[in-house]
């Protein structure tokens, strides 16, 4: 049966790379549409029926419509064949949930606007660093670093001994993070997440957006 499925997005976007990483993580074939949501008018009219805040992504399945990234992949990983990208375990399902929860409500701003589309992003486009909230994004991403470090333990991936939505999700972020030169200096300082950095870009989905 042919899989219908329509990721709605733009590919420099943290959440949409989440969502594609889930996407080649299952082996789901999938069709996608580029969305200009900071076009000079605001996100197409149209869009805003797949998504009333005119946010990305947005995803359908066989007429299946849905909006809000961690929706999009638990419904990926539900839905689809592949192997499973959350853990059996309760606890351990739990952590997952916790990381990702972590990742969106502080390490995403931290890492990926104050630290480098602030370093890395506007003197690119002739303005100057803010550099104050260069200093305060890395502090928030030092305690992100250090907590998941913590929770790693001895595992090979943030949760456990596979790959799951939790490493999914803090991919793209630590992507961008790193080409920052303060987010490649910060990450050096904790070798477990170096290594797991490492794990990860063995994996052919990883290293598609990792650029």
């Amino acid at each position: 049966m042919t899989v219908d499925v329509t990721l709605f997005g733009a590919n420099y976007s943290v959440y949409v790379r989440i969502v594609q990483l889930t996407l080649k993580e299952k082996g789901v074939p999938y069709r996608f549409v580029e969305v200009d949501v900071f076009g000079t008018d605001g996100p197409p009219l149209e869009y805003l029926e797949r998504h009333p805040f005119g946010r990305i992504p947005a995803f359908e399945h066989n007429g299946f419509r849905l909006f809000e990234t961690a929706a999009i992949t638990r419904y990926i990983d539900d839905a689809f064949h592949g192997p499973p990208l959350m853990p059996q375990h309760t606890e351990s399902r739990a952590r997952v949930d916790q990381i990702i929860g972590m990742l969106d409500s502080y390490a995403y701003r931290a890492m990926v606007w104050d630290v480098f589309v602030e370093r890395v992003e506007v003197p690119q486009e002739g303005g100057a660093s803010d550099e104050e909230k260069i200093a305060v994004g890395l502090q928030t991403a030092e305690t992100c670093l250090s907590t998941l470090t913590d929770l790693m333990g001895e595992d090979d991936y943030l949760v456990g001994s596979n790959i799951t939505l939790a490493d999914i999700h803090a991919a793209p972020i630590l992507t961008y993070f790193r080409k920052a030169p303060e987010g490649a200096d910060l990450l050096a300082r904790h070798p477990a997440i170096v290594s797991w950095w490492e794990r990860l870009l063995r994996r052919p989905s990883i290293q598609a957006i990792a650029k």
